[in-house]
């Protein structure tokens, strides 16, 4: 089968609210990680976050939408929308059957559920908003989309942690499979808010430092845990015969797919398996990968599995690795979306963004981490792996396609 490609982006970042202002910040190094300003974090170990500023949902969504909908669905809507303009995706006179809806989420409209119970247990019932029934719901992001630009081909929200954005993707692509022409999938995350936070701390894995520049620090001998984050990408996955028949401007190709899971008490191998599922998916092997988007927790065990796993597949070729998340933090779902995003626009410019904040990885990672300043690379092949809390895996192999 023809691989699907990829016409369309849109960001929502703490480092930019739009594409290249997102992959410029990138390249620079800029860190959107900064000290919590949207509730007091004081009585909270947890501080920093990477927090999506200037983005007043008032300039960018209709008036009805604003009581219905959380932070983290407005952010979705509003990359939702550039990605469909981005890709030159038409608009029509009623309702498409021929554009589909896949999203991630792992927190759901959680900012807007925690504002609701408050008014239940300080106001009463009466004083509960009616779109409380689904505004905090996971499949709320792949809803309002579909409802906002009339697309009314297949539907899904995958939940399934940091790896939702590319399991989205990858449900995207079994659609397309199926006959419909352009998905509209990916994923915008995040709970940047007191019981979210709450949530966080109690799962442990996240840095309670206080300077934005050594608390998220992955693959680092010093690393002390992740910073949460919100944001994300959305991309518009559409057939490639579809594309090309519309003269659609294409970033790059899907051209593999896999995700795993690793039961609990079972030793974890499933990253591993992911990616080799990815690369013989894709029809390749490991010597034809030119750089690796790492998951990249900031943990140290997590971070020296990760590294083992990727030196088992590529050998004694230290294929360069980089994890540019250390700018905007874990994005939940959002985050391989986001990636994925990162390393079209990587391939187009053939630069390999590097690991900001990291001088050189821990002695125990045997990886060839970018750091320090972007590499220039010819990149025809990028792999992009992501793990989620309770076992998820997944990996995808993004291709160059000749003009």
């Amino acid at each position: 089968m023809n691989a699907p490609v990829v016409t369309g982006l849109g960001v929502a970042a703490p480092t930019g609210l739009d594409v290249e202002a997102y992959w410029q910040a990138t390249v620079r190094g800029h860190s959107g990680i900064r000290s919590i300003s949207r509730f007091d974090a004081t009585g909270y170990p947890l501080r920093l976050a990477g927090e999506v500023p200037d983005f007043v949902a008032e300039e960018h969504l209709p008036g009805r939408l604003l009581p219905q909908t959380d932070r983290m669905t407005r952010l979705s809507l509003y990359a939702a929308e550039q990605a469909l303009t981005d890709a030159g995706v038409p608009a029509v006179e009623g309702v498409r059957y021929d554009v589909g809806v896949a999203t991630a989420s792992s927190m759901g409209g959680f900012e807007f559920g925690q504002r609701e119970l408050e008014n239940l247990w300080s106001k009463g019932g009466s004083h509960v908003s009616a779109y409380q029934s689904f505004a905090w719901f996971y499949a709320v992001n792949s809803g309002q989309i579909s409802i906002r630009h009339n697309l009314r081909g297949p539907g899904a929200a995958l939940v399934t942690d940091h790896a939702g954005g590319l399991d989205a993707v990858g449900h995207a692509r079994r659609q397309i499979r199926r006959g419909t022409p352009v998905v509209l999938t990916g994923g915008v995350d995040g709970a940047l808010c007191p019981l979210g936070l709450a949530g966080w701390l109690s799962t442990g894995g996240f840095s309670t430092r206080t300077d934005p520049r050594r608390a998220y620090l992955p693959f680092d001998v010093d690393a002390d845990g992740a910073v949460p984050g919100e944001g994300g990408a959305h991309l518009v996955l559409e057939d490639a015969e579809s594309a090309r028949a519309r003269g659609a401007r294409v970033y790059g190709e899907l051209a593999g797919y896999a995700a795993t899971f690793d039961p609990a008490g079972v030793p974890a191998t499933g990253l591993r398996r992911a990616i080799t599922g990815a690369l013989r998916d894709a029809g390749i092997t490991p010597a034809d990968v030119d750089l690796v988007f790492a998951d990249g927790a900031g943990d140290r065990v997590a971070d020296r599995t990760e590294a083992a796993d990727l030196a088992e597949v590529f050998g004694p070729r230290r294929v360069p690795v980089t994890a540019p998340k250390s700018t905007v933090g874990r994005l939940q779902a959002g985050a391989a979306a986001l990636d994925l995003a990162t390393a079209l626009l990587a391939i187009r410019d053939g630069v390999a963004p590097h690991t900001v904040g990291v001088d050189a990885p821990a002695p125990d990672c045997p990886i060839d981490l970018v750091t320090g300043e972007p590499r220039s690379l010819p990149l025809h092949r990028v792999l992009v792996v992501a793990r989620g809390r309770g076992g998820f895996n997944a990996a995808a192999v993004l291709r160059r396609v000749a003009p």
